[in-house]
């Protein structure tokens, strides 16, 4: 029986890892590939912006139903549903004729991966037991972070030498794959809520109301519609809180925030912590690129070192918080990003191309140490029942804050760069729009070292039992 257990465990995590470098990587090769975008397709860099945006605002949304969904009907359905629909639009997106039907397949994409990583960590937490758990997390994050760390020099070169199609259709080979060895190795099935109701109001008031505030964000400068779109989204999502306090089978579980302490500023962490990070290899593969002019392939190995040391060191990171308490290490990674956050406010046409490698070193060594920690202290702060929304919590908030990241680079590109495309702005202008976003970058990141603090050592956590 151990044997089993321990083969199902083995199949479990190959299926979860592998899944967990695909999106990374498509994320950070199109990252590689947008000025060449823009330059086939006279497209502005606000359109460019869009490009990623759309994908994370359609995964940021889906994310919680998703999650919730799984639980009732399985989380292997919705995992292995999602894989093959993330293979399909990967395919369409490299027959792509503009950037805007790019950006519309690009929202479906981030449907797809919705299904995905609403599922992965909470099959994996139900195969592999607490003591065994953050090892296992530490791995999984080491693949998202080999994605981030193959993507640019991968996608770099591959766009370079052959375009940036060849990007996707290299992701659909991967994709068909893991589609594949799911279908036919993973075995079992995964409920932690069979019988109970889909909120389907629910889920409506928040699909509705997080994607309307998202893009009324990252819209304000360019729409007038946007200040409407924003305070549409406001008023759905109060309304969800509203009506979510009174469900017998809610979306989820409000308590979990106000009972958690553990679980509601872990979370809040984590959200600060991308919505100060993400947009980091937007704004470096611009800086790279349009302003030093170096080719997307040197661009991608300069890149690397910020990806590379978070997946040398999260399994390290993620063996240490099955042994020192969580809020320590993720806290501690929080702050030497901070640091190397606060280091590119300065970032100038004279940078030393070796101190801009050593930085994003630095930063890639903090987010290591924060993540798979935080990833853990989430997962262990809910009983086993939990874990789909747990996990599909902690991946909105990871969405969410990727996606208020870029809304906050389009929000500065909007107002200083408008409609005009990357090369026929100045350096000047372009290096001001970047010192902004990395100062509002800083600070947030000070907000994430206080949040991932005040989430408690393990006797603070709360009354889990209660919020359940």
């Amino acid at each position: 029986m151990a044997n089993k257990n321990l083969s199902q465990e083995r199949v479990t995590l190959l299926v979860v890892t592998g899944t967990a470098f695909l999106v990374p990587f498509i994320g950070s090769a199109i990252n590689l590939a947008l000025p060449l975008l823009g330059e086939e397709y006279d497209s502005s860099a606000l359109l460019l912006g869009w490009v990623v945006t759309a994908y994370l605002l359609a995964a940021a949304a889906l994310l919680l139903p998703f999650g919730r969904l799984a639980d009732i009907i399985g989380r292997r359905k919705v995992f292995l549903s999602g894989l093959g629909f993330f293979t399909l639009v990967s395919f369409l997106c490299s027959q792509a004729t503009s950037v805007e039907m790019l950006v519309a397949l690009r929202l479906l994409q981030g449907v797809a991966a919705a299904m995905i990583f609403s599922t992965s960590i909470a099959i994996l937490t139900s195969v592999y037991p607490p003591t065994r758990l953050g090892k296992a997390l530490g791995v999984t994050v080491a693949s998202t972070y080999t994605g981030l760390s193959v993507g640019p020099v991968l996608g770099g070169w591959m766009n370079h030498v052959f375009g940036w199609r060849s990007i996707f259709y290299f992701i659909v080979v991967i994709s068909l794959l893991a589609t594949m060895f799911t279908a036919f190795w993973l075995k079992g099935e995964w409920r932690g809520a069979q019988g109970e109701r889909y909120d389907l109001a629910g889920a409506l008031l928040y699909v509705v109301g997080l994607t309307a505030f998202l893009y009324g964000v990252s819209s304000l400068s360019t729409s007038t519609w946007a200040w409407y779109a924003a305070g549409l989204g406001v008023v759905c999502l109060g309304l969800f809180v509203w009506f979510e306090l009174g469900q017998e089978h809610p979306l989820i579980r409000m308590k979990l925030f106000v009972e958690n302490i553990t679980f509601a500023f872990s979370n809040l962490a984590a959200m600060i912590n991308y919505s100060a990070t993400f947009g980091l290899g937007f704004l470096l593969s611009i800086y790279l690129q349009v302003i030093m002019g170096y080719n997307s392939q040197t661009a991608g190995l300069i890149l690397l070192s910020q990806p590379l040391m978070m997946a040398l060191f999260s399994p390290l990171a993620g063996s240490l918080s099955d042994r020192i308490e969580p809020r320590k290490v993720a806290t501690t990674g929080m702050l030497l990003s901070t640091i190397g956050i606060f280091v590119f406010v300065f970032l100038s046409q004279q940078t030393s191309i070796y101190l801009l490698i050593s930085n994003l070193a630095l930063i890639g060594l903090g987010f290591a140490l924060f993540s798979s920690p935080n990833t853990n202290a989430v997962m262990s702060s809910v009983p086993p029942r939990l874990y789909g929304i747990a996990s599909s919590t902690l991946g909105t908030m990871r969405n969410v804050g990727q996606a208020v990241s870029m809304a906050i680079v389009t929000l500065i590109m909007a107002a200083y760069l408008g409609q005009a495309q990357l090369s026929q702005v100045a350096p000047e202008v372009l290096m001001s729009t970047i010192h902004i976003a990395f100062m509002i970058f800083f600070v947030l990141c000070c907000l994430g070292v206080a949040a991932s603090w005040a989430r408690g050592g393990k006797s603070e956590a709360g009354p889990q039992s209660s919020a359940a």
